[in-house]
Parts: C-alpha cells; sequence; structure tokens
C-alpha cells in the first residue's frame, strides 16, 4: 500500500513541476518557430515553450504600459523569445569593460570648452555607415563595434565606404578571445600594430573562432590610432561624435527590455553606467518632434530583424 501511495505521490509531483502551458497560445508558439526555424528535442520544447510564454508577456505587459504613457518605448517578440537572461548574456554580449585596457594605448579625448556643435547629426545620411550586420551566436559584438567606427572614418578620408572583416579581429587579435568576448581598445591596437585591417569580402564573417588568415594584399583600411572618450562624459561624447563620425561603445544590455526593443526612445532605469557587456556604435543623435526627447541613434549587430531595423534609439542625456 504504501509503495502505491509513493507512485501516487510521485506522479503528482512530475505533474506539478511540469510546465503549465497557455493553450491559446499554442498556434502562436507554432508560428514563431516556423517564423524562426526553430526545432527541438520533445523534452526542449518544453522548457523553450515556458520561457517563450514568460518572454511575451512581460512584452505584452510592458506595451500595454506604453499605450498608457508610462514608457517611451515598445518592445517585440522576436528570435530571442525563447532564451532565458542568463543564456543570452553567454550568447550574444561578449564586450569586456574591465578598466585595465585603459590609459595604456589610447589617448584620451578632452572636451572643448566652447564647441559649436549641432542639435541633431546622423551618419547614415553622409554615407559613414554600412548595412547592418549580424555576429550570431558568437560573442564578437567587440569586433563589430570596432569596424564600424573605422569604416566611418575611411570614409572620411577616402570618400570610400568599405565592409571591414570583422572575423580578421575574432581570428587575429590575440589580446581578445574571439567569440569569447573582447577588448575595444585591443581591437583597436590590433589593427594598428597590425598595419590593417581586410576587407568583408576577402576575409568573410563566419561567426566561429578559427586561425587566424589576414592577408596583407586584401587590407580594407588602416589606422595610426585611436581615442579613449571619458566614460560618463556625454557632452565628449556628442562633441565626438558631431565632429568625428560614428563612434565604438560599450552599453549595459543585461535587462530583457533592451532585447526586446522594437520602437521609441529607449530609457531603462535598471541600465549601468559601468557594468557594460555589450559592443555598439553610435552612428548620430536628435530629438523626437513631439516630446522633444534626446536620444543617441545606435547601430547593433544582432541583424536587420532586431530592433528598429537593426537600430535602437537610446535615452540622452
Amino acid at each position: 500500500m504504501n509503495f502505491y501511495l509513493y507512485l501516487a505521490s510521485l506522479y503528482l509531483g512530475l505533474v506539478a513541476a511540469a510546465p503549465q502551458y497557455d493553450q491559446a497560445l499554442d498556434s502562436q508558439w507554432d508560428q514563431w518557430k516556423a517564423q524562426y526555424e526553430k526545432t527541438y528535442e520533445a523534452n526542449e520544447d518544453s522548457w523553450r515553450r515556458a520561457t517563450w510564454e514568460r518572454n511575451l508577456k512581460m512584452i505584452e505587459m510592458h506595451n500595454l504600459e506604453y499605450s498608457t504613457g508610462k514608457q517611451s518605448f515598445q518592445m517585440g517578440m522576436n528570435k530571442f523569445g525563447d532564451m532565458t537572461t542568463e543564456e543570452f548574456k553567454q550568447v550574444m554580449n561578449g564586450y569586456n569593460s574591465s578598466g585595465l585596457q585603459r590609459r595604456t594605448n589610447g589617448s584620451l579625448l578632452h572636451e572643448p570648452l566652447f564647441a559649436q556643435i549641432p542639435e541633431s547629426v546622423d551618419w547614415r545620411e553622409k554615407g559613414y555607415v554600412t548595412p547592418v550586420k549580424k555576429q550570431g551566436r558568437c560573442a564578437s559584438c567587440w569586433a563589430f563595434s570596432v569596424t564600424g567606427a573605422i569604416e566611418g572614418q575611411w570614409f572620411r578620408k577616402t570618400g570610400k565606404l568599405v565592409s571591414l572583416s570583422e572575423q580578421n579581429l575574432v581570428d587575429c587579435s590575440e589580446d581578445n578571445n574571439g567569440c569569447g568576448g573582447g577588448f575595444i581598445d585591443k581591437a583597436f591596437q590590433y589593427v594598428k600594430e597590425n598595419g590593417g585591417i581586410d576587407t568583408e569580402e576577402c576575409y568573410p564573417y563566419v561567426g566561429k573562432d578559427s586561425y587566424c588568415k589576414y592577408k596583407p594584399e586584401c587590407s580594407g583600411a588602416s589606422i595610426t590610432g585611436f581615442v579613449d572618450i571619458p566614460s560618463g562624459q556625454e557632452g565628449a561624447l556628442m562633441e565626438a561624435v558631431a565632429t568625428v563620425g560614428p563612434i565604438s561603445a560599450g552599453i549595459d544590455t543585461s535587462n530583457p527590455s533592451f532585447r526586446f526593443y522594437e520602437s521609441g526612445v529607449y530609457f531603462e532605469p535598471q541600465c549601468s553606467s559601468s557594468e557594460l557587456d555589450h559592443g555598439v556604435l553610435v552612428v548620430g543623435y536628435g530629438a523626437e518632434g513631439e516630446s522633444g526627447k534626446k536620444y543617441w541613434i545606435v547601430k547593433n549587430s544582432w541583424g536587420e530583424a532586431w530592433g528598429d531595423h537593426g537600430y535602437i534609439l537610446m535615452a540622452k542625456d
């Protein structure tokens, strides 16, 4: 009798532990998997569905607040819907922001006291910015941030927009960890010491670590140095973006609100200014017409399907 009671208790425990789904979302779940070509084993499908539902409900709650004016941006379900926050950090981020990389190679930018700079700038309109790229499941954001900045400066110098190779940095920047993450400064230093960086066409991106295949004859750009902007000084960043061009930056993307950003001016109260985990490219700044909310125009490396066609407007000042 005790044996049967034990089996019954075990069964009830398993039932209680199994994820409880909202059956009304069955077709939406199937459509989402088909849209992003997601396939799972039976056991994985169960907990992926549970994760997806939690993310979907979070997005819907946020957008409800947006509709009542409590939020300045909208969120939307995307290809990251089945990932937990911890999993997402391991796979999609990769910017190392340790202070050890600073004050060693790059000089510091000093903001002019009476600089006259425009109220808005968008370097995409001037031809400085290549199309949005996609890092895939490789924590190589730091490489995309660096190539974006050099692409802009090379266009400024030559008038030619050349897409540069992130894979070159992933494979050859030995002071960084490839798909395991890296430092922006150390990537710039590699390009400087190496005498150049190959073009995307010659050294295409594969999204995984490999051996270095740099070819000097394929070099698409070179640099003579780089400058660090003091952390937390938005005035200095604004001056640099206005007068220099697209700028590499590190940001905090640990909150799920960033992962599911879709439109509007992104403002996250829990966003950190010191715990930075993702490298991006600041390509301009401006303000919304009616609300007057100021923003930075930021290019990401998660493909055009993410955010606002691959971009995000982040709250400024």
